[in-house]
């Protein structure tokens, strides 16, 4: 019984993995924060967003965006100090490798950024809330680069977060869901219920063909 369980027992591990806290907050400097995406550049903190105003309305993405057309990404400022030191923004291709796993280390491996960069918005002050709008006519996997540098000390703090265009993706309840199903399957099979059952639908079956 147990040989037969452990494939129950690998599939939960497995799923388990796919929605660990590491799987959740692959996405580089970007992680959920209650009801808010929050990136990390450095101590600095913005609640980030993407939206798809001419398709999508007021529909904010946390990262992945689910069509191509022109994006509207959002940092509002958690640290004051945001609004008082340039901001340089660029997106790239993602060649990694990597997918949503993708990090800094993995970028700073890139020999030319120049050569895969889609867009680049040079170091600039936005006093209050951080906009850029990009038209993106084609779906794939990008990197977002988000580079500042520290007013008083000079140093260069970077955040990176990959994302898709083009992918609704899965909800992850969907996971906690067959996650679910599959440990009561294991429970039920590692204490017998199912052999009983089929007990049970044999003896019915032999009872029936006697009557017969």
């Amino acid at each position: 019984m147990f040989g037969v369980a452990l494939p129950f027992i690998s599939f939960i591990l497995l799923l388990g993995l796919a929605i660990s806290p590491k799987a959740v907050l692959a996405h580089g400097s970007v992680t959920p924060d209650a009801d808010l995406c929050i990136i990390r550049i450095g101590y600095y903190r913005a609640h980030f967003k993407i939206y798809l105003p001419q398709t999508r309305g007021h529909k904010e993405y946390c990262e992945d965006i689910p069509a191509t057309g022109t994006a509207t990404f959002v940092m509002e400022y958690e640290h004051s100090g945001l609004g008082s030191v340039p901001i340089d923004f660029r997106v790239i291709r993602n060649v990694t490798g990597k997918g949503v796993f993708t990090i800094l280390e993995d970028v700073d491996q890139i020999s030319n950024l120049d050569d895969v960069t889609v867009f680049h918005y040079p170091a600039t002050i936005q006093p209050d809330v951080f906009t850029y709008l990009y038209p993106f006519d084609e779906q794939g996997e990008f990197v977002g680069i988000v580079t500042v540098q520290d007013a008083d000390t000079g140093e260069m703090y970077t955040a990176v977060f990959p994302f898709r265009v083009g992918f609704a993706g899965i909800p992850i309840w969907v996971w906690f869901i067959v996650v679910a199903v599959g440990l009561q399957l294991n429970f039920l099979w590692m204490n017998g219920s199912f052999a009983r059952w089929r007990k049970q639908l044999s003896a019915r079956g032999g009872v029936g063909a006697a009557h017969a």
